[in-house]
């Protein structure tokens, strides 16, 4: 690093202060800067001059951009965002200022953050909230699956149309026809029109609440956050190993506040019917039918049921 005393005799130098004028005259006379003075014609050359280095940046700002190599490997100064200059008048005279402006880039990643924190899974593989395929492309991957998927498209609308209803869908069908990525598509799409949600895998969830008992805290957070979050899916209700505090107390307090409230949604290999039987049996109670008929009650009069036909698509969605 040079010395201040070698910079300055390196300012005094002749050779040094011309390649510094030949430097301010090409970028005075820089398409950007030209521009900017038919704009505000009352920038004169002095003025100018005294912010040399606003317009190196905004100069060096607009040519990174030209070349973006992307977000994460941007080269400006303010990752993200570039220069903008702007004029004011102060007591009369022009004054140039500086500001850094968000690209279309960042605004984009950070409206994706937002999208992102509104949705919490539990067990559920991320990359179906994430996949982002369109209307057309989920339609034609399977045209077996094609009315089901229209009805969750209308539900999708109507929600954004006109807020959110207590009606959620009982999606069911076959393994691998695609119902978890069909309720995390709906989820992702409702999350960016500003809507909050979670997704839970019920094998897995009820597992976990094994731990949870021993946990009040966590076990709190948990159900506090399934009870009011906007939308709320039980992926693959059915598959899981049902004990009686899972079933009557958890789930049963969930779905007693949801219900009138606000949706809830299901993915399932059984068809509603059979599912109140699955729910009625726990493997330290055996047969409860009337237990299972007060969880249904909870399930059946807030759904509209939407059976999902198609091939076994795991792995290809």
């Amino acid at each position: 690093m040079e010395s201040l005393g070698e910079l300055l005799k390196q300012m005094k130098n002749p050779s040094f202060r011309r390649q510094s004028q030949e430097i301010e005259e090409e970028l005075l006379n820089h398409p950007l800067i030209k521009e900017l003075r038919i704009l505000h014609p009352e920038l004169d050359d002095a003025k100018l001059r005294l912010n040399m280095s606003r317009l190196y940046q905004y100069v060096g700002d607009k040519r990174n951009c030209d070349n973006c190599p992307g977000l994460a490997n941007c080269p400006n100064d303010f990752k993200g965002h570039f220069t903008k200059l702007e004029v004011q008048a102060v007591n009369g005279e022009a004054e140039l200022n500086e500001r850094k402006a968000p690209c279309a880039l960042f605004v984009t990643k950070q409206h994706e953050d937002q999208v992102k924190k509104r949705i919490q899974s539990f067990y559920v593989d991320e990359r179906a909230l994430n996949e982002g395929y369109k209307e057309v492309e989920i339609m034609g991957k399977d045209r077996l699956r094609a009315p089901a998927v229209q009805q969750v498209f209308q539900y999708i609308s109507e929600t954004k149309e006109n807020g959110l209803s207590i009606r959620g869908l009982y999606l069911y069908g076959s393994f691998g026809t695609g119902k978890t990525f069909l309720m995390s598509y709906m989820l992702h799409e409702l999350a960016i029109a500003g809507f909050t949600g979670v997704i839970v895998y019920m094998p897995e969830f009820v597992e976990d609440l094994k731990s949870l008992m021993m946990d009040n805290v966590k076990l709190k957070e948990t159900t506090e956050m399934m009870k009011n979050c906007d939308l709320l899916i039980f992926d693959d209700i059915g598959a899981e190993n049902l004990n009686p505090w899972a079933r009557d107390h958890i789930m049963g307090s969930i779905l007693n506040y949801r219900m009138n409230r606000k949706p809830t949604f299901y993915t399932s290999n059984y068809n509603i019917e059979s599912l109140e039987k699955h729910l009625s049996f726990t493997n330290k109670d055996g047969e409860e039918g009337y237990k299972g008929q007060r969880l249904m009650d909870r399930i059946a009069p807030f759904v509209d049921v939407v059976n999902l036909h198609g091939e076994n698509h795991r792995g290809n969605r």
